[in-house]
């Protein structure tokens, strides 16, 4: 299975790096030195990660064969792909893949159907399950411990206990609106992959 770890981001330097948009919780295995990544569009890579380092708060990579800003600038706003065995989950057994998330139902505690999860999107304060209702609104709720109490994925579903108004319809936005307001205000659009992307709790 080959999913999303990672975006490249701008340039760094004079000497190859690039930021890069982190989109698993395991980066050390899947963005280390030595890592080869898959990329979209194809025909820039595949690229093998040279070294990395944190500064201030971002990933910075070098590739082998970037030698220079130039170079590295050439690749913004790729995509790396790690190629990753389907029945791989990661070792702590309260931590999940997106694609292990995706296509989950979500009821409350009591039972009542909310949705289902159709995107994880990763935001550097939390996750959220984005939620697609059965009126085609969506609902964003953050996946957190307080909120979302258990995960069974024999079931299918996850369990949510929502604080009040998290699931109030005034609160939810209809499918699609959100990728035009992103539009709109000159957001660079990231839903087409996100299915794909690795990530978890």
């Amino acid at each position: 299975m080959q999913l999303v770890v990672g975006r490249i981001g701008r340039a760094h330097g004079i000497k190859g790096e690039v930021t890069v948009e982190v989109r698993t919780d395991e980066p050390e295995l899947r963005l280390g030195p030595g890592a080869v990544l898959g990329t979209d569009p194809a025909g820039v890579g595949p690229l093998t990660v040279e070294s990395g380092r944190v500064h201030s708060g971002r990933l910075l990579l070098r590739f082998a064969g970037v030698p220079d800003r130039t170079a590295a600038e050439a690749l913004r706003n790729t995509l790396l792909i790690a190629d990753v065995d389907p029945d791989e989950t990661p070792e702590d057994p309260d931590e999940f893949y997106d694609h292990q998330l995706v296509d989950l139902d979500v009821v409350t505690v009591d039972g009542t159907e909310v949705g289902r999860i159709t995107e994880i999107a990763h935001l550097p304060s939390q996750d959220l399950f984005i939620v697609e209702r059965p009126d085609g609104s969506e609902v964003m709720i953050p996946f957190v411990e307080e909120i979302v109490t258990e995960i069974d994925l024999d079931a299918q579903r996850a369990v949510v206990d929502p604080p009040p108004g998290l699931l109030d319809a005034e609160l939810a936005v209809i499918a699609g609106s959100r990728d035009e307001a992103g539009e709109e205000s000159g957001e660079s659009g990231e839903s087409g992959d996100k299915s794909g992307d690795e990530g978890d709790r």
